[in-house]
């Protein structure tokens, strides 16, 4: 997978930008709030529909805009596509696809995938489960359609639910409307927890592997997926998981409605992330816990390439920087297939090591 060519115009600071890409690697340098990471946004957005920095697009839309676009030339499958977002003020956004509207955002992540590695993921460990859980869902929906799907509707529920439980108090006959909420979100719970595990399953093997290499076999990684205590089984069928989760909710209704919060879901789940078994997050070093982050990412692009059969758009957003050079050293050794964009704030050892080609952002500008 490799995007050849990118065109913005009204997106983030770049007014109109068209720059075309090496194949390989693409070193990308310039001072900081220049447009590096808003250049690297654009290429993850085009590959799932979704930003990785905001939940809303009017925030990718530049100052003073109306709309943005956003527009990539990329192969894929053996085969040239040409990807467009429109994104609008107070409209709909609109997706194409060679031209095509694309209904919904999978359309894209049928197309090509991203990866991205931003500074803040090395504290994927020690940070709360919310921040691991997005992590997960971030691959899971571009590898798998039916669970970005699923999740949006387990989401939808759960807010809704969310709201019933807070405004019950004063309007009681809202809670009659509670069983409507629960039975979907069990329903499609079923399958968020169906996936997450096995996608738990692939990152605890793949990562073990990496994390025993630049650890110098010293250490063992392993992660373990944590939902609710009633899903004894994960593996289970839909079916099974349904029945699991509905009877995790009945046990928590009263202590729901007494704190008029969702207590029971897959909006709680976790990874339990140990080496050598300890809890990492409590027990490890920084220098641990950053290995383990730097083997989680690592196994996230191998992950895609065996779904594929190529490997993702790699997007290394500073992260080096953050990286003593024993760890910078595993990382480049370790990319050298699949094409890969390396955003710095220094054009500095990354361009004779790497080679490929260097690009100098400045003011929303690409030179």
């Amino acid at each position: 997978m490799r995007v050849d060519r990118l065109e913005l115009e009204g997106f983030r600071n770049y007014e109109r930008q068209a720059v075309a890409f090496d194949p390989q690697c693409n070193v990308i340098w310039g001072e900081n709030a220049q447009g590096k990471t808003n250049l690297l946004e654009a290429i993850a957005y085009l590959s799932c529909g979704r930003s990785p920095r905001t939940r809303t697009d009017r925030e990718l839309i530049g100052f003073a805009k109306d709309s943005a676009r956003l527009s990539a030339q990329v192969f894929a499958r053996e085969r040239e596509f040409q990807i467009q977002a429109d994104l609008m003020r107070g409209r709909r956004r609109r997706l194409w696809v060679n031209q095509v509207p694309a209904k919904t955002a999978a359309a894209l992540s049928e197309v090509y995938n991203t990866v991205l590695f931003r500074p803040e993921d090395l504290f994927l460990i020690r940070e709360g489960a919310a921040v691991r859980r997005r992590f997960i869902d971030h691959a899971l929906c571009q590898l798998r359609p039916r669970y970005a799907a699923a999740l949006a509707a387990y989401n939808r529920a759960q807010e809704q639910k969310t709201r019933i439980l807070r405004d019950a108090e004063e309007r009681p006959s809202l809670l009659e409307t509670l069983p409507e909420f629960n039975d979907q979100m069990v329903r499609y719970g079923a399958v968020v927890v169906h996936y997450r595990f096995q996608f738990v399953q692939r990152l605890d093997e793949y990562a073990a592997i990496h994390h025993r290499e630049c650890s110098g076999g010293r250490e063992e990684l392993t992660i373990q997926y944590q939902t609710v205590s009633s899903v004894e089984d994960p593996s289970a069928d839909l079916p099974a998981l349904a029945e699991a989760l509905k009877k995790h909710m009945e046990d928590h209704q009263a202590a729901e409605r007494s704190s008029r919060l969702c207590l029971s879901g897959p909006h709680k789940d976790d990874l339990l992330v140990k080496i050598d078994g300890r809890e990492a997050k409590q027990y490890s070093s920084q220098g641990q816990t950053r290995t383990a982050a730097l083997a989680l990412k690592l196994a996230e692009r191998e992950i895609y390439r065996n779904v594929s059969g190529e490997y993702p758009v790699l997007l290394l957003d500073d992260v080096l920087s953050e990286l003593d050079p024993k760890r910078q050293d595993f990382v480049l050794n370790r990319i050298a297939e699949g094409q890969v964009f390396i955003t710095c704030c220094e054009e500095d050892r990354l361009t004779s090591l790497l080679g490929g080609q260097v690009f100098h952002v400045e003011h929303g500008a690409i030179h």
